[in-house]
């Protein structure tokens, strides 16, 4: 059986070949066919057993979500009580402020006996709060608790907004409440408490709820730490204000305000506190992206010039240009002292021609951080000298000044000498002296007696037409005044009187002291001329006349002890 099959298939097998070789292309392409079909129907016997398979389980555990009733469900409607209505009323009423409206709805309700609930009284003690009628809150407390009703701990917070115009002393009266319910304060109760404080400017008392606080867990919100801020700011506290706001943004998510960061910088500029205003500064304007008015500009360039930081006056610059400030004399002034005491008198020099540049006049007084440092010693000077010679020779222009500060140091010190060579190479600077020149050498010459050169320089200033002003009469007078003939010590009062200007209390002291000393008469009337002029006489020059130059007698009173003399009239009684 076995064998026929094998030899019959054998036969069977050596014929196909030539079949299929005639009939190659269509073969393949029908048994392609028969192979698709045969999976296609495969796959859709797989589909429809498992149809079959869960069709039975997906419509049992639907049958609950497919249900759809053939008569639509009927829901009871609610109806609102009266006092719901009431309530509803209230609520509208007191977020418009209009208590007299909500005062008037609250009597119809007496009248037509509705009983309030707790969500009345809770509507009633907001608009007590927000409108702070503290005898009416009370009021309604009382009656809550007489109805039965417990308060919660919002009842006290209303208690304590509804008293922000009463003393303090009400405040502890809730607080003592709250405690009495075993109602612990939260952070909004400490945000309460901590805001009547502030707004009592009450700084110490609020820190010490602020320690509260902390001992019991709680984090203040961002509203009361920046209250306290504020107001260590407005104490000038900038150390405290920044140690708060450190705390603060340490332990909470969220950020302070930029303005409260601002008032930081304010307030650490107004104290000079250079740590805090390097700090502030970094935050404000390169983190925050401000940008400080000029009046916050100018109080950094106070801390700049007290605590030589060149490098922050300059952004403070940058900062003025931005918002288009006109430059002033006073912008300069603090870079220039924060240059000089940071012993960078290079750069301190090439403000002054800056501020020139700008059609800014420097005045004497803008180098005087300048003359505070050259004029310690003959080695300044020298510095500060070998430091202008560099820049003249970079071809920089050199301000006079400049110049006329290393004068008044070299005066100031004494070398009369070496003012004179400053300012004999004045042309080699390109730079023509000015009337400050003169009275500084003046100053140089009063200070060593030297009459002589004295009078070379006032030649010198007449032949370069500039005309003296107050401060070379007076300087002249002293000068003659200093020599043992000192005729012309009047000569030069009437020439400037003549010319305007009003002596000064100097020059009569000055006139009085030399002919006291000589015994000349004439200071009689050098004391009438100088009570017309409208200076009065102090005891240490009183004192000197009456022992007839013998002593000096007291010091010399300070400027608010000559102002007590002069409204007390002192000046009438020494002349008596």
């Amino acid at each position: 059986m076995l064998a026929s099959c094998s030899r019959n298939v054998l036969k069977n097998s050596l014929r196909v070949p030539g079949a299929v070789e005639r009939n190659a292309p269509a073969a393949v392409y029908l048994q392609c066919r028969a192979q698709q079909q045969c999976r296609n129907s495969s796959r859709q016997r797989r589909s429809r057993d498992a149809e079959n398979m869960y069709s039975h389980r997906r419509r049992s555990d639907d049958d609950d979500y497919n249900f759809r009733p053939q008569q639509p469900v009927t829901r009871p409607v609610a109806v609102a009580s009266p006092t719901a209505k009431a309530n509803l009323e209230i609520g509208r009423l007191c977020d418009r402020k209009r208590y007299v409206d909500v005062f008037n709805l609250i009597k119809d309700m007496k009248d037509a006996d509705i009983k309030p609930d707790h969500i009345t009284y809770d509507h009633l003690l907001s608009l007590c709060a927000k409108i702070h009628a503290p005898i009416e809150a009370w009021a309604i407390f009382e009656d809550m608790l007489a109805m039965g009703f417990h308060p919660e701990r919002e009842t006290f917070h209303h208690l304590i907004s509804a008293a922000f115009t009463r003393d303090i002393g009400d405040t502890w009266n809730v607080l003592d409440m709250m405690a009495q319910y075993d109602i612990a304060p939260n952070h909004k109760t400490y945000e309460l408490v901590i805001t009547r404080m502030t707004q009592a400017d009450n700084l110490e008392s609020a820190l010490q709820r602020l320690a509260e606080m902390n001992r019991a867990g709680l984090t203040p919100t961002l509203q009361t730490a920046e209250m306290l801020i504020r107001l260590a700011c407005k104490f000038n506290l900038p150390r405290l204000a920044l140690d708060l706001a450190d705390t603060f943004e340490d332990t909470a998510i969220r950020r302070l305000d930029g303005n409260v960061w601002m008032e930081c910088l304010i307030s650490s500029a107004d104290s000079l506190y250079s740590d805090g205003v390097l700090r502030c500064w970094q935050k404000v304007v390169n983190e925050l992206k401000m940008v400080p008015d000029e009046g916050c500009c100018i109080a950094v360039l106070h801390t700049v010039a007290r605590h030589q930081l060149p490098a922050l006056g300059m952004e403070v610059f940058r900062i003025l240009q931005s918002i288009g400030v006109t430059w002033e004399e006073h912008h300069f002034v603090p870079l220039i002292e924060a240059f000089a005491r940071s012993n960078k008198l290079k750069e301190a020099f090439g403000i002054l021609e800056l501020m020139r540049s700008a059609n800014i006049e420097p005045l004497p007084e803008s180098a005087a951080p300048i003359f505070d440092v050259i004029s310690q010693s003959i080695e300044t000077l020298d510095e500060a000298w070998t430091l202008l010679d560099e820049l003249h020779a970079e071809g920089k222009p050199i301000d006079i000044v400049a110049l006329n500060t290393t004068i008044h140091a070299a005066a100031h010190l004494g070398d009369l000498q070496r003012a004179v060579g400053i300012y004999k190479v004045f042309p080699d600077f390109k730079v023509k002296p000015n009337v400050e020149t003169f009275n500084l050498l003046l100053r140089g010459c009063q200070i060593t007696k030297h009459r002589e050169l004295g009078d070379r320089f006032l030649t010198d200033m007449r032949e370069a037409g500039i005309k003296p002003n107050a401060t070379t009469y007076e300087r002249l007078v002293i000068l003659c005044t200093t020599q043992p003939t000192y005729e012309d010590a009047f000569f030069y009062l009437e020439e400037m009187k003549s010319s305007g200007f009003k002596p000064p209390y100097s020059v009569y002291e000055s006139i009085v002291r030399k002919c006291v000393m000589t015994g000349d008469s004439r200071y009689k009337l050098a004391l009438d001329e100088m009570t017309e002029q409208g200076h009065m006489l102090l005891p240490r020059l009183k004192s000197y006349i009456d022992s007839g130059g013998k002593h000096e007698g007291e010091k010399k009173p300070a400027v608010r002890d000559e102002r007590r003399m002069l409204e007390n009239g002192w000046n009438r009684e020494a002349t008596a």
